[in-house]
């Protein structure tokens, strides 16, 4: 492995590592079991959490890697700047990622409910010869309710309370970044410690709420397109926070480690920009799924 000095504009080049590979079986036994699981096949689910716990390591393993690295002075301004783009790229596609959601939400309400109440003189025939008596009216689970009657979620209960963990969250993870600028190696770990908690109560509160709403409101996949743009985008959310949450643990160690310096800690920006990115999009969630 070459290594090379901080002056240097050598460029340094990782040996070939197993972890993407890894990665991607976690990915596909996650994906993979919950597609199976929710076709009523239980073994399904334990594939996925496999699938999770597979990533999981994968994570602290291609994390601890590349720390390694960092720390045996292998990287210089220009890998710094390689990571950078990185960086800003991944959340740019996790932007892409997310606006396809929104988009789907925003057709389905704005678009395909109207035309199959016969909105428009294009559509009036199809409405009066397929569903004559559907009403474009949000929210909806289609012509034939075949998820059957359900109830919406109350914005400003558990909602409203994990819109606060997380704008609180964004200030703490803001904290613990102008402290690690400071060169206060106690204070950060302190902020990101609360930062961690928050992300967790956020998690678990949102675990009670699809409890309830299984349960109680009868609120499932099943329940039309309100339902699966529903869980689709709030449950995406929620693997990006549990996601940040992982970064944030492990940040935390490394902070109690004493590996960053005022000059030098972008694992720990990126991890803060990751962060803000969640709590931006929860907001948008919060207010075109849950309000409006």
């Amino acid at each position: 492995m070459a290594h090379a000095s901080h002056d240097q504009e050598i460029y340094f080049v990782p040996q070939p590592s197993h972890w993407p590979i890894v990665g991607t079986i976690g990915l596909f036994l996650m994906a993979g079991g919950s597609s199976i699981g929710l076709n009523g096949i239980s073994m399904g689910y334990y594939a996925s959490l496999l699938g999770f716990a597979i990533l999981v390591v994968m994570l602290f393993g291609w994390f601890g890697k590349v720390i390694a690295e960092n720390l045996a002075g292998s990287y210089n301004a220009q890998v710094d700047r390689t990571f950078r783009w990185g960086m800003s790229w991944f959340i740019f596609s996790e932007v892409m990622f997310f606006a396809a959601f929104f988009g789907a939400l925003f057709y389905a309400r704005n678009m395909t409910i109207p035309w199959l109440a016969g909105a428009g003189s294009k559509s009036i025939m199809t409405h009066l010869l397929l569903w004559p008596h559907f009403e474009a009216a949000w929210p909806t689970n289609g012509p034939a309710a075949l998820g059957g009657q359900f109830g919406t979620v109350n914005a400003w209960e558990l909602p409203a309370i994990n819109t606060a963990i997380l704008l609180t969250s964004s200030w703490t993870v803001t904290m613990a970044h102008h402290a690690v600028r400071a060169g206060h190696q106690a204070r950060t770990s302190l902020w990101l410690a609360l930062t961690i908690l928050l992300g967790a109560s956020f998690l678990v509160l949102q675990a009670d709420e699809y409890r309830h709403a299984y349960e109680h409101l009868n609120l499932t996949l099943g329940s039309g397109i309100y339902g699966s743009t529903f869980y689709m985008l709030t449950g995406f959310h929620g693997a990006h926070v549990t996601l940040g949450t992982i970064m944030l643990t492990v940040m935390l160690f490394r902070s109690l480690k004493g590996h960053f310096r005022p000059e030098r800690h972008f694992a720990f920006e990126a991890t803060s920009w990751y962060w803000h990115f969640v709590d931006v999009v929860w907001l948008g969630l919060f207010i075109f799924v849950y309000i409006l």
